[in-house]
C-alpha cells in the first residue's frame, strides 16, 4: 500500500509538488446515480419540469463542477481540462430497482496530475443539480454509488474498477 501524498514528514497537510512530473494525456471516468419516484423520472424525461430541461442543465452544471474542482477540494491542483463529457442514462423502475438517472462523467487533460477528482466532482454536481431541480416534487431522492470507474495516464498507469 502506498503512503498518503497529501501529508509531509511532520504529518501536516500540503499540496503535492507535481512540478517535476511528466505531462501526459490523462483520462478519468466516474459515475453515480440518483434514485427517485417513477413520476419524477417521467417528469424529467418528458421535459415538463417547472425549472426547465433537467438533464440539459445538470449536464452544464457537471461541466462547471469539473472546472471548479480545485476551488472545492482544498489540496486539489487547478488543471487545464481538455475535455469534459457528461452522459445520462434514464433507468425505469423495476420490481427490484427504483427509477433512477445514472450519470457518467469523462474528464481529460494533458498535464502532470490526474483528473479523477474532476470526474467525481462533475458527477456529484450533476446529480445535485437534478435533486435541486426536482426537489419540489420529490424530496426523497437519494444520490449514491458515486465512484471512479477508470483512469488512464501518469506514472501509476491505468485503473479499471471491478
Amino acid at each position: 500500500m502506498s503512503t498518503l501524498t497529501h501529508f509531509d514528514a511532520q504529518g501536516q497537510a500540503h499540496m503535492v509538488d507535481v512540478g517535476a512530473k511528466t505531462a501526459t494525456h490523462r483520462i478519468a471516468v466516474a459515475s453515480g446515480h440518483i434514485a427517485m419516484l417513477p413520476a419524477t423520472l417521467a417528469m424529467i424525461e418528458s421535459g415538463n419540469a417547472k425549472k426547465g430541461d433537467v438533464l440539459g442543465i445538470a449536464r452544464i452544471a457537471g461541466i462547471q463542477g469539473a472546472k471548479k474542482t480545485s476551488d472545492l477540494i482544498p489540496l486539489c491542483h487547478p488543471i487545464g481540462l481538455t475535455r469534459v463529457a457528461i452522459d445520462f442514462e434514464v433507468i425505469f423502475a423495476t420490481a427490484t430497482a427504483p427509477a433512477q438517472v445514472l450519470c457518467t462523467a469523462t474528464t481529460e487533460t494533458v498535464g502532470p496530475t490526474g483528473v479523477e477528482m474532476e470526474a467525481l466532482t462533475a458527477v456529484q454536481v450533476a446529480l445535485l443539480t437534478i435533486y435541486d431541480m426536482c426537489k419540489a416534487v420529490d424530496r426523497g431522492m437519494t444520490i449514491g454509488n458515486v465512484k471512479l470507474l477508470e483512469k488512464h495516464g501518469g506514472k501509476s498507469g491505468s485503473f479499471v474498477a471491478d
